[in-house]
């Protein structure tokens, strides 16, 4: 079914806190599990959020708070231009992929700039144009999530995308749910199946769920690419840690997700060579039941099916039947015509 390696995103976004060490540390917990990237989130608040506006009921419950302001809780998350080029420069040196999410132009502008081409957009701003305007006329690879968006508004995000210059061919739109976390009754995992039949793009999924069965789930039903969130430790204060997973899990989550795409293999049915050398041992041949003399009718009586593989298969027992023997068979003797 997946004959493409599944990508896996590793999911930092806003789990530093701000402190570039533990960014870092992050970057390493992806690279050791076997990340394809790790994504992080460009923003300047001041360009995000009005003054006045609340945060969303789940970063309530995780940040133990109820009437900081949202840009007040995203100016603690600012990634400054100098956190970017170091951040850029550690993931080349570990070897693993930076990626992000802008939520602004100026933040976009900044990516390009650096040399980052690779772009996540969130599902926040699968409404806002400019950006989607502008990632698509620079942008090499696109992924797209669709948490609180209609098959509609995807269709939209993907034409404004596609209309601008980026290829279909190198956009991944991401199924996901946006609660942090996603309760499994809320996953939908059909919607992969939608979002590729309808808008003929490869699909994945950005997974929100406490455990592994979403993740290998979407998987084994076409998704070509997994994003979790990470962090060093669930009961670190912020927006996101506890809908994230912690470095041990991760790691497990990571080795299932790559046992799945062992599992599911290729589209042909067809032996493996392990198959093959079993297939010798339990597959039969038609022997002679007891002693045969030369001249005798074989028939059901005098014939019978037995392992191993290597003579006559019981496939052709019909053509075996009412044939006269050529030859003396003692019992056992693979029969020969």
């Amino acid at each position: 079914m997946n004959k493409k390696k599944v990508i896996i995103i590793g999911e930092i976004g806003v789990n530093h806190n701000g402190n570039i060490n533990t960014a870092k540390k992050l970057i390493i917990v992806a690279k050791k599990a076997g990340c394809d990237f790790v994504k992080f989130q460009s923003f300047k608040a001041i360009n995000l959020v009005k003054q006045e506006t609340g945060i969303a009921g789940y970063q309530k419950n995780n940040l133990k708070k109820k009437n900081i302001k949202q840009i007040d809780m995203l100016k603690q998350y600012e990634l400054s231009v100098k956190d970017h080029v170091k951040l850029i420069n550690f993931c080349k040196r570990k070897k693993i992929k930076f990626l992000s999410s802008p939520f602004d132009t100026d933040s976009l502008k900044l990516l390009f700039k650096l040399g980052v081409k690779n772009i996540k957009i969130a599902s926040g701003e699968i409404t806002h144009y400019p950006l989607l305007r502008d990632i698509g006329k620079g942008a090499k690879k696109v992924f797209l999530s669709t948490g609180m968006a209609n098959l509609a508004e995807t269709k939209s995000a993907l034409k404004i995308l596609t209309k601008n210059g980026l290829k279909k061919k190198n956009i991944i739109i991401l199924h996901c749910h946006s609660d942090y976390p996603t309760k499994l009754k809320d996953v939908n995992l059909n919607a992969l199946k939608s979002i590729k039949k309808d808008l003929k793009v490869e699909v994945g999924y950005s997974d929100h769920t406490l455990g592994f069965e979403t993740a290998v789930s979407a998987v084994a039903m076409g998704a070509q690419v997994i994003e979790k969130h990470i962090t060093l430790n669930k009961n670190m204060i912020g927006p996101d840690h506890q809908a994230s997973m912690e470095p041990k899990k991760f790691f497990q989550f990571t080795n299932s997700i790559r046992n799945t795409e062992k599992l599911l293999g290729s589209n042909n049915k067809i032996p493996t060579k392990t198959e093959l050398k079993t297939r010798t041992i339990v597959r039969k041949s038609i022997v002679a039941k007891f002693e045969i003399k030369k001249g005798e009718l074989f028939c059901e009586k005098n014939i019978i099916s037995k392992r191993p593989e290597g003579g006559i298969s019981p496939l052709k027992w019909k053509k075996v039947v009412g044939k006269r023997s050529k030859y003396n068979f003692k019992k056992d003797d693979f029969i020969k015509l």
